[in-house]
C-alpha cells in the first residue's frame, strides 16, 4: 500500500493511507456537484431575472463550502509545530503569503482521525442541506407550474339539467322522463319489498346521424346510476368492428370482452344492423356477435343497459329479423332531424363555447348554407355533425385571414364575417347550379318521354306502328 509522509507532535514521521486521500477526493468531487446540481436546478425553476443574482449566491455558498471541507480534511497532514524550520517553511511558504494563511494556523489545522471523521459529517450535512435547500425550492416552483397547468376536473352536472338544455329533441326529452320516472319507481317498489312489473331497459335509437342519440344514450347511462338501476354509469361506444372478428371463435370472445367493460354501464352499439350483414350466405361472423350479447343480456339482465342505434328502416329489420332481439328490444324512440332554426341555434351555440362572434350577415348566410344542404340530403343529412363541420370550416377560413394581420386585436379575432365563408358559398353555389342542370335535363328526358308516349298512341289510333 503507497504511503505519504504526515508529521505528528512528537516529530516522528507517519504514514496516512493514501486511500484516506483518495476518499477526500472523492467526497470533494461529490460536494461540487452535489453544488452544481442545485444551482442548475435553481435556475431552471427560478424566474429569468433573478437567475444570475441566485447564480452568485449558490456558487458562493458552494465556494465557501468547499474551502472549509478543503482546511477540514487536508489539514491533518500538516502536523504540530516541533522544528523551527518546519515552522519557517510554513511561513514562508507562497501558498500562505498568496491565501493570506500563516504557517502557525495551518499547523494547528492537524486533525487526528477523529477530527477528520467529524469533518467529513460536517461536510455530508452541508452537502445534504444544499441539495434540501435546492429541491425544495425547485419542486415547490415546478409544482406551482404543474398547478396552474393542469386542467382542473369539471364538476358534475345534474344529469337531467343536461338533458333539458338540449336543443330541440321536445319528443326525445319527453320520453327520457318517462322511462326515467317508471325505472325509479319499480326500483322503489323492489326496495320496498312490493312487487314489480317485468320490463326491458333496453333501448332501440332511430334516425339520421347527428340527430343527439350517443348523447341522449349518455345522459340515460347516468340517470340510471343516479337513482341506484346501474351501479357505474359509464357508456361504452362501439359498432360492428369492436365486435365481430376475422376468425371463428374469436368473435364471442371480442363480443364479452366488450361486455365486461359494460358492466355497471349502458353498451351503445351505433349501426348496429351491420351485425347481420352476409348472414344470408352463411360466411359471417355478425350473427355469433348477435347471439353472445343476448346471452349476455339474459345472463346479467340487472346489470347492464344495451342500446342498438342507426337508419331507420334498417334497424327496424334488423330487430324484427330476429326473435331474440324482438323480445329483448321493444322500446323504440325515433330522433327526428332538426329544424333550421335548430341547426342555426346549435350553431350559435359552438360560437358560444368558442367565443367567437359572427356577423348578422355572416350568420344569415350560415342559415342559408344550412337550408341549402338540408335539402340536398333530406334522407340521409347529418344534423348536428354537419353543423360542427361547417362551424370548422368557417373559424378556419378565419385563422387564415387573422394571421395576415399584424397585431390583431382579441375583437378581430372573435369576429366572423361573411368574407369567411367565401369558400362554403361558392361550393354551394357551385352544387346549386349543378342541381338545376340536373334538374332541368331531368324535366327534358321526361318530357321527351311524354312525347314519345303520346306520338306512339297518335300512331296507334291511326293504325300505324313504330
Amino acid at each position: 500500500m503507497t504511503c505519504s509522509p504526515k508529521r505528528s507532535k512528537s516529530g516522528r514521521t507517519a504514514l496516512l493511507p493514501q486511500r484516506r486521500i483518495r476518499f477526500r477526493e472523492i467526497l470533494l468531487v461529490i460536494l461540487e456537484r452535489g453544488m452544481a446540481r442545485g444551482v442548475k436546478m435553481e435556475l431552471r425553476f427560478g424566474d429569468e431575472d433573478q437567475n444570475n443574482q441566485k447564480h452568485k449566491d449558490a456558487s458562493g455558498y458552494m465556494t465557501g463550502k468547499r474551502g472549509d471541507l478543503l482546511r477540514d480534511l487536508y489539514g491533518d497532514l500538516y502536523g504540530a509545530e516541533t522544528e523551527k524550520n518546519a515552522d519557517q517553511s510554513a511561513v514562508q511558504s507562497p501558498e500562505n503569503r498568496k491565501e493570506g494563511v500563516s504557517g502557525e494556523e495551518k499547523l494547528r489545522s492537524g486533525s487526528s482521525l477523529e477530527q477528520e471523521m467529524d469533518a467529513l459529517s460536517r461536510a455530508q450535512e452541508a452537502l445534504m442541506e444544499a441539495a434540501r435547500k435546492f429541491n425544495r425550492e425547485g419542486v415547490q416552483k415546478n409544482t406551482g407550474a404543474e398547478e396552474k397547468t393542469e386542467k382542473k376536473a369539471e364538476p358534475e352536472t345534474d344529469p337531467m339539467e343536461d338533458l333539458n338544455e338540449l336543443i330541440g329533441l321536445a319528443g326525445i326529452k319527453h320520453d327520457v322522463r318517462e322511462l326515467y320516472d317508471f325505472t325509479k319507481i319499480q326500483k322503489l317498489r323492489r326496495d320496498a319489498g312490493l312487487k314489480t312489473v317485468p320490463v326491458s331497459m333496453h333501448l332501440v335509437f332511430t334516425g339520421n346521424p347527428g340527430t343527439g342519440k350517443t348523447t341522449v344514450a349518455r345522459i340515460l347511462a347516468r340517470l340510471y346510476k343516479q337513482i341506484g338501476v346501474l351501479s357505474k354509469g359509464q357508456l361504452v361506444e362501439c359498432d360492428r368492428s369492436g365486435l365481430v372478428a376475422g376468425y371463428v371463435g374469436q368473435t364471442a370472445v371480442k363480443t364479452q370482452k366488450k361486455i365486461e367493460e359494460a358492466m355497471g354501464g349502458v353498451l351503445f352499439i351505433d349501426e348496429a344492423y351491420s351485425l347481420a350483414r352476409g348472414a344470408d350466405q352463411g360466411n359471417d361472423f355478425g350473427q355469433e356477435a348477435i347471439d353472445t350479447l343476448l346471452k349476455a343480456m339474459e345472463d346479467h339482465r340487472d346489470e347492464f343497459v344495451v342500446i342498438v342505434a342507426g337508419y331507420t328502416k334498417p334497424m327496424k329489420t334488423f330487430i324484427h329479423s330476429n326473435p331474440g332481439l324482438q323480445s329483448r328490444f321493444n322500446k323504440f324512440i325515433e330522433f327526428p332531424d332538426y329544424s333550421v332554426e335548430e341547426l342555426l341555434a346549435i350553431f350559435d351555440l359552438n360560437c358560444r363555447k368558442y367565443q367567437y362572434v359572427p356577423d348578422k350577415e355572416a350568420r344569415d348566410q350560415v342559415k342559408t348554407l344550412l337550408m341549402l344542404r338540408k335539402a340536398q340530403t333530406p334522407e340521409n343529412f347529418a344534423n348536428a355533425r354537419e353543423v360542427r363541420n361547417l362551424f370548422e370550416s368557417i373559424i378556419t377560413n378565419q385563422a387564415r385571414r387573422i394571421a395576415a394581420l399584424a397585431n390583431p386585436t382579441p375583437e378581430e379575432m372573435q369576429r366572423i364575417k361573411v368574407e369567411d365563408l367565401r369558400d362554403e358559398l361558392d361550393d354551394a353555389a357551385s352544387e346549386e347550379k349543378i342541381l338545376e342542370k340536373t334538374a332541368k335535363f331531368e324535366s327534358d328526358i321526361d318530357m321527351s318521354l311524354s312525347n314519345s308516349s303520346i306520338g306512339a298512341e297518335a300512331s296507334a289510333e291511326n293504325g300505324l306502328t313504330i
